[in-house]
């Protein structure tokens, strides 16, 4: 038996309402490109939506101007989707409640996450969103999967609940020291003065 490898997340496709909501929303609130736009080819009575999130992935979006946005929140029962959430950088993630506020978007504020900073807030269908912001930057030529499972193994091994801030900085410490080299025999950490 042989593993099926993946390569990333291709495209996620949302359940929508009409058109003009999917959008105003996914474009015009959240600046995604509308790229795409074609029939649903399994069903003729439906759109098919494309947006790019800002990776070149595609979060995708079935509409029918007979469904109508429905803000409940959607179900959270086990297999549902809980939620999706994108990254915007520090900047943008300052002005985020600001932003939502001046739409009369409810939203959660800020809630730190230990290793990021996110805000949640629920689109015109009850989906909830999660705009996250991380609190580090991966070294060159790595990622933040790599650092995250770095300061994870830093976390467990120091008996810590959750990962923090000093747990990244270990992390991308370490990952430096394996991915660089130096001519310094000794490249402990030294007190100069």
């Amino acid at each position: 038996m042989r593993k099926i490898q993946v390569l990333g997340v291709h495209h996620i496709t949302i359940m929508g309402a009409d058109r003009q909501t999917s959008i105003d929303f996914w474009e015009g609130l959240l600046g995604m490109p509308f790229i795409f736009d074609q029939p649903n080819l399994d069903d003729p009575d439906e759109g098919h939506l494309y947006f790019d999130p800002g990776d070149g992935r595609l979060i995708t979006i079935f509409t029918n101007e007979d469904r109508t946005a429905d803000r409940g929140r959607t179900p959270t029962d086990a297999g549902c989707v809980h939620h999706l959430a994108f990254e915007v950088d520090r900047a943008m993630f300052s002005q985020v409640p600001g932003r939502l506020d001046a739409r009369g978007i409810g939203h959660s504020g800020v809630k730190d996450r230990g290793f990021m900073d996110s805000i949640y807030f629920k689109d015109p269908l009850g989906l909830l969103i999660e705009l996250a912001c991380y609190k580090f930057i991966p070294p060159r030529g790595s990622s933040h999967a790599e650092v995250m499972l770095e300061a994870h193994k830093l976390r467990v091994a120091a008996g810590d609940a959750a990962i923090g801030e000093v747990h990244l900085a270990d992390a991308v410490e370490l990952i430096v020291e394996r991915s660089q080299t130096s001519l310094s025999a000794d490249r402990t950490a030294k007190h100069p003065y």
